[in-house]
């Protein structure tokens, strides 16, 4: 499914970034901070990028209630605009698990966070500046996500949690979190950034 014409996926011709990672039009990046060669949507920098996710059901994100919440994507349907940054600090991070990143909403500006709730890992919406977050002198793991892209789709998998993912499941309800990558509920969305 190609983007929404108004968005655009990001790609650049081979340059380097940092001295430390090298981004190419294949959108592969070779950073010696992580190791080897991920796929990577986003360049570094230190102003979030905008977007917009929907599931493979074509369920987009909106904001409801306090929540994130798919419902079928439509022309009446103004799906939420998400924010995205690298984190500033993924050495103590895990390896090899995608790029780690902080996902919010532009309206209002929210962040994405993982807590245990009663003995069980849950996704909340908490009214934290993606921006703050990243500005800290080190990882804020219950905010950050490590973003994994496979051919069009992009998975979330919880920093704080290892092996719980963000999913969807039926129209009209909250994203959650839930275990093992796309058994049950849909773990695999498409995420636009704009340019």
């Amino acid at each position: 499914m190609a983007p929404p014409a108004d968005l655009e996926m990001h790609s650049s011709v081979c340059r380097s970034i940092e001295n430390r990672k090298v981004l190419c039009s294949s959108g592969v990046v070779h950073d010696q901070r992580y190791g080897s060669s991920f796929n990577l949507m986003f360049v570094a920098r230190d102003t979030p990028q905008l977007g917009k996710i929907s599931d493979l059901d074509q369920q987009v994100w909106i904001f409801q209630g306090q929540a994130i919440v798919t419902v079928p994507r439509s022309n009446s349907v103004a799906s939420a605009t998400v924010t995205v940054i690298t984190c500033k600090y993924p050495e103590s991070l895990e390896k090899d698990k995608g790029t780690p990143i902080y996902l919010g909403i532009q309206s209002p500006a929210m962040s994405l966070c993982c807590e245990d709730t009663g003995g069980q890992p849950t996704l909340l919406l908490k009214e934290e500046n993606i921006l703050d977050l990243y500005n800290k002198p080190e990882p804020v793991k219950p905010f950050l996500f490590y973003h994994f892209r496979t051919g069009t789709t992009s998975t979330f998998e919880s920093v704080a949690f290892p092996g719980w993912f963000i999913a969807s499941s039926n129209k009209d309800s909250p994203i959650f979190l839930t275990a093992g990558q796309g058994k049950l509920y849909n773990t695999n969305f498409n995420l636009y950034l704009e340019a």
